[in-house]
């Protein structure tokens, strides 16, 4: 099975097989095979919308991989119906491997911020890929982004490179309980920090997607540090100062919530998160992998005013590429192997290709007009959809900052996650599904914010609001 298997994933792209049966031994004991016909050139023609191909490879992948996918999101548990199998992306639009065209507004999570294979980028990458697609030993591709990083970026005076957003908050942890001595942190209910264990407490979206109240097999005391505050509740975040005074290494935050769908900052909190952690001697870590590079240049710490001791990054910073970061101030980070004493490592950390991807990246968004571009056209998107919600009768709230946004079916407003549990997420499931058939593609969660690009046009915002209100009618 494995051999076969290797021949078709290595050997031949989706985009390259025409009408050709491809037979998967499944099961040792049933020894049964499911033949998968992918046609990708002869699909786009179609206008009639279909999952046949996409259900047809679904089922194969649920015997490979558990629950069929790679990341528990993908699988649609939350939303029902057949989730879409991807063939291509290119610029706002995505296409399934029955040929249809979509939308998007997940954009690989968040790093698609220029849009699905740039050009330039795609350019950059094949030139670089001439000379090795990994090291495993310094490139001076990693000098080139890092000075980006740090030139942006307000609280970040060094930076060490990983490889995805989860590590980078594993590695941001054990640098403030190094540098503090000390063990407690506080997150916020429904921020999601990757999967590390110490994370796993009331994390946000995919346990919520899932329904999951945490996950089995992680050990309590690898939680027992972590204590817990909702969003946006300055009394909680001080009484738990006072409960364990002396005790907390840092405070770890998205500062714009994307886990419990959209949720921004009331105006006084990051400031008083900023007063809180000075006068306790505690370090304020934002996790930036989503809103960094997105709310603006320098992120939601330049956009806020605000400036955190620590910071992580990811997604934009790869241009689409895996890939992770973290980084503060120098006093701080060189505390970091080999510079000090707290180790951390990473075969692929730095690789030339997402540090290739990221520079590209960053210089497109370097260019004029950018962010007030994402602006206007994300306000355009949001304002459409809840206008239509209104026109058509149903409780509808949202918002958005630059190229990040999210809606709630509940009349609102959301400042936290218990707040995102009030809305009807058997109505966003089928709004979502009349959505997939009318060619938009949002994220198949209510607990996960939406994105925008450079790529995205008026047209696909105006057809985005017109299909909203068509399927808004129908359920």
């Amino acid at each position: 099975m494995a051999s076969a298997i290797a021949g078709v994933g290595l050997g031949v792209s989706c985009s390259t097989i025409h009408s050709k049966a491809v037979s998967y031994s499944l099961s040792r004991s049933a020894r049964c095979c499911i033949k998968m016909a992918v046609s990708v050139e002869e699909e786009k023609k179609n206008t009639t919308f279909t999952l046949q191909k996409s259900q047809e490879a679904f089922n194969v992948a649920k015997e490979l991989m558990p629950g069929g996918v790679n990341s528990p999101v993908r699988a649609f548990k939350s939303v029902g119906g057949q989730p879409i199998v991807v063939d291509s992306v290119k610029g706002s639009y995505m296409w399934d491997i029955d040929g249809n065209k979509y939308i998007d507004y997940v954009g690989s999570w968040g790093p698609a911020i220029i849009g699905h294979a740039d050009d330039k980028v795609l350019f950059a990458l094949a030139e670089t890929m001439k000379k090795g697609t990994s090291f495993g030993a310094p490139c001076l591709l990693e000098n080139v982004l890092a000075d980006m990083v740090i030139s942006a970026v307000p609280s970040i005076e060094m930076v060490r490179f990983v490889n995805s957003g989860t590590e980078a908050c594993m590695g941001v942890l054990r640098l403030a309980r190094a540098y503090t001595g000390r063990e407690k942190i506080i997150k916020f209910e429904g921020c999601y920090h990757g999967h590390a264990d110490p994370f796993l407490v009331k994390a946000g979206s995919g346990v919520a997607t899932l329904g999951l109240p945490d996950s089995p097999g992680v050990p309590r005391a690898a939680t027992f540090g972590t204590l817990t505050a909702p969003f946006n509740d300055i009394a909680a975040v001080e009484n738990l100062f006072k409960t364990h005074k002396g005790e907390i290494a840092a405070i770890i935050l998205e500062p714009t919530v994307g886990n419990s769908g959209f949720i921004p900052p009331k105006s006084d909190f990051l400031n008083a998160l900023r007063s809180i952690t000075k006068e306790n001697d505690a370090l304020l870590i934002f996790d930036e992998v989503m809103t960094g590079f997105r709310l603006s240049y320098g992120g939601a710490q330049e956009y806020f005013g605000i400036t955190p001791d620590l910071t992580t990054l990811g997604k934009i910073i790869g241009g689409g590429l895996p890939v992770g970061a973290y980084g503060g101030k120098r006093e701080i980070m060189e505390m970091v192997a080999p510079a000090g004493p707290m180790y951390q490592a990473g075969t692929l950390s730095g690789n030339p290709l997402a540090m290739t991807a990221g520079i590209q990246t960053l210089k497109r968004l370097q260019e004029p007009g950018t962010y007030e571009y994402l602006n206007k056209i994300t306000s355009e998107l949001v304002q459409g959809i809840l206008e239509a919600g209104k026109r058509t009768g149903h409780a509808l709230c949202g918002g958005y900052i630059s190229g990040m946004f999210g809606f709630f079916f509940t009349e609102g407003p959301v400042y936290n996650f218990e707040d995102a549990k009030k809305s009807d997420t058997a109505k966003f499931a089928r709004f979502y599904r009349g959505m997939l058939e009318e060619g938009v593609y949002f994220a198949p969660s209510q607990y996960e914010a939406g994105f925008t690009s450079l790529a995205h046009s008026s047209g696909d915002i105006q057809q985005t609001i017109a299909a909203a209100e068509k399927v808004l009618r129908q359920i």
